[in-house]
């Protein structure tokens, strides 16, 4: 057994039946192509590759390159890299169909995965994670939940986010200090219709701003009080109350004016 890098962020799964039950919800068909992010000692890797003949596993530690080249053989292409400097498009082409991404990942970048898969969704079909559970629930909040936030907005404007099942701490090694989520991300083949740069630094910067209401975040996008009032929108409202389908109209109502909006303001990262 590997012994778990923490500046890897590893935690090894070992629980057999929820390595089995993960694969099982992945309904794998023939001719699917399947990445693999950090397949570490195996666990998941050994029944993808009786599931599918067409499976990559990408990842960063050369031990368990070694590990995996001597147990599973042929069974998987295995890329030695950091998965975030992998392109999904460049292996999309290799593959031919659109792929199917599945793995236990580091929690401490989630969300540096998770951008990089919404990045590359064009060519994704879907993805099946393991996150922490607080992190699978805000991926899934609704409006006006402690909760919800940038992420959920994302999330849910690039992806269809459903939460499977949790797993529980003790299924890992070493055991972290909270239990985990299953969750699954279907990528639909055309985004909902917005000016895609825009929303974002709407739902970024009225966020930064989340105690204050809509209006505060907008004028700190640059735009001025004479546009704002010229909007048929309830700018008195907090972000935290709007739904996916609200930013997005208030983006459109917005795209007229948006020459005055910066592109991406400061210090307004994703909670």
């Amino acid at each position: 057994m590997l012994a778990p890098k923490k500046s890897l962020g590893q935690n090894f799964l070992r629980d057999e039946n929820v390595a089995r039950k993960i694969v099982k919800s992945l309904r794998l068909r023939p001719n699917d192509a399947v990445v693999e992010i950090g397949p570490g000692q195996g666990s998941l890797t050994k029944h993808l590759c009786a599931a599918t003949t067409r499976l990559v596993g990408i990842e960063i530690d050369d031990r368990a390159i070694a590990v995996l080249r001597e147990t599973l053989g042929s069974g998987v292409t295995l890329i030695h890299s950091d998965v975030l400097n992998i392109s999904l498009e460049d292996l999309a082409r290799q593959v031919g169909v659109r792929i199917r991404v599945v793995g236990n990942i580091p929690y401490n970048i989630t969300s540096d995965i998770l951008f990089w898969l919404f990045g590359g969704r064009r060519v994704l079909e879907d993805a099946t994670l393991m996150v922490q559970l607080e992190v699978a629930r805000r991926l899934v909040a609704r409006p006006r939940t402690k909760e919800y936030g940038i992420l959920s907005v994302f999330t849910q404007f690039y992806a269809k986010p459903e939460l499977l099942f949790k797993v529980s701490r003790n299924s890992f090694y070493p055991k972290p200090d909270v239990d985990s989520a299953v969750m699954h991300f279907e990528f639909p083949a055309t985004l909902l219709s917005c000016d895609e740069s825009l929303f974002r630094s709407v739902v970024r910067s009225t966020f930064g701003k989340r105690r204050k209401t809509l209006r505060n975040g907008l004028r700190y996008m640059g735009f001025s009080d004479h546009e704002l009032d010229s909007l048929a929108f309830d700018l008195k409202r907090r972000p935290e109350s709007l739904s996916l389908e609200e930013f997005l109209a208030l983006t459109k109502l917005l795209e007229p004016f948006q020459a005055m909006a910066s592109a991406q303001p400061p210090g307004t990262k994703a909670e």
